[in-house]
């Protein structure tokens, strides 16, 4: 799979529907997290492919939460974005606010990751470092049983995107944490450069 939206597409359009620090973080992490993965699992010629779907998977949550994955293909549309890349985006939610199921390993690792990233930013920001670089699997794994930390983040979601990828949840965050760190410093640069910071 591949996509013709180039990546100063997939940010001008992430920009006009969302202006929250906040959630620019999340989908520039998002971004790498699933550059990282593609290249990592053997996809590196479709890494474009799956850092867009990463860029542009939340693209209707800000405005629209209450329609969030039901508003993304109207909005993907404005960019003529492929049907593959619309229906990963759509089934990062499922279960949740959308009926379309992740079926490739690109849907599926997005749907385990996305949640996780979260979980993980949470955890890096309560760290003397606030990052990614010094966190332990072991340290992440207590904050996941903590329910009350972080409490957004659905366990539910992170366990069953392991299951659906065949990994264990300590492996799946172990790779999390890897991708994180892979793209960390250059995501802090961006944010700053665009003035989010």
């Amino acid at each position: 799979m591949t996509t013709h939206i180039t990546r100063q597409q997939a940010v001008d359009l992430l920009k006009k529907y969302n202006q929250e620090p906040f959630h620019i973080l999340h989908a520039l992490t998002v971004e790498g997290v699933m550059d990282w993965y593609a290249n990592e699992l053997g996809y590196g010629e479709e890494a474009g492919f799956w850092a867009v779907a990463g860029l542009l998977h939340d693209v209707d949550f800000e405005k629209y939460p209450e329609e969030h994955c039901k508003k993304a293909p109207e909005l993907l549309a404005e960019i003529s974005a492929e049907p593959e890349l619309v229906h990963a985006i759509c089934s990062h939610g499922y279960g949740l606010c959308s009926d379309v199921e992740p079926e490739h390993m690109m849907e599926k690792v997005l749907f385990a990751a996305d949640e996780l990233t979260g979980l993980i930013g949470a955890a890096a920001r309560m760290r003397p470092s606030k990052s990614v670089v010094d966190m332990e699997v072991s340290s992440l794994k207590k904050k996941f049983k903590d329910k009350r930390f972080a409490a957004g983040c659905s366990r539910d979601v992170i366990q069953t995107g392991a299951e659906r990828l065949g990994w264990s949840l300590e492996e799946l965050m172990e790779k999390t944490i890897l991708a994180m760190r892979s793209c960390e410093a250059s995501i802090q640069q961006e944010m700053e450069k665009g003035g989010w910071l």
